[in-house]
């Protein structure tokens, strides 16, 4: 059975392979792998002392790279965007994420060469010209409910009238049969 720092130092470099990580953070990575599995292996269980770390595993700078996005909480990268990973990995909503790590609303969570070519993408199919027109199609028979409304004659003194379809029939009532017809 593999020692502990066996453990640690196969972790830490899986983790360290696919993530760049500074001498500093390679340190702090063995101390806190080390220090878990430590208690693993005394208590059995590892509480969680928070949600997310409030330390980003990563630097905003390196997270947010053209080609891809690299999470900063569990230091996982190759993401397109960041969404569905927060909900699930992380039960986040991207506007907590944000404010956990402060980053600007103007910075997307997407990568940019992703958001590049779904623009183009777009932009090649039309995409934003078929939206107007759809929303011009829907406004249109709104609008020309709204216009007849308005230029409608307003006739005083007149009873509003029932559509056809809220009105119905009278009902029929049979005369109760008198006692005498009995007998």
């Amino acid at each position: 059975m593999a020692t502990l720092v066996e453990l640690t130092a196969n972790i830490v470099a899986s983790h360290a392979a696919s993530n760049g990580l500074s001498s500093d953070e390679l340190i702090l990575e063995i101390n806190k792998v080390y220090s878990t599995l430590k208690k693993l292996e005394t208590d059995g269980t590892v509480v969680e002392t928070g949600s997310a770390p409030t330390v980003p595993v990563i630097s905003l700078k390196k997270a947010f790279q053209p080609d891809q996005v690299t999470c900063m909480i569990c230091g996982k990268s190759g993401f397109k965007t960041l969404t569905r990973h927060l909900k699930q990995a992380h039960e986040l909503k991207p506007g907590q994420y944000r404010k956990q790590f402060n980053i600007p609303g103007t910075q997307s969570l997407t990568a940019k060469n992703y958001s590049e070519a779904r623009r183009k993408a777009a932009n090649e199919n039309n995409l934003a010209a078929n939206l107007e027109k759809a929303r011009a199609a829907r406004k249109a028979p709104k609008a020309a409910k709204m216009k007849a409304v308005k230029t409608a004659p307003v006739e005083e003194n007149v009873a509003p009238v029932k559509s056809a379809k809220s009105a119905k029939p009278a009902k029929v009532t049979k005369a109760p049969k008198s006692r005498a017809a009995k007998a």
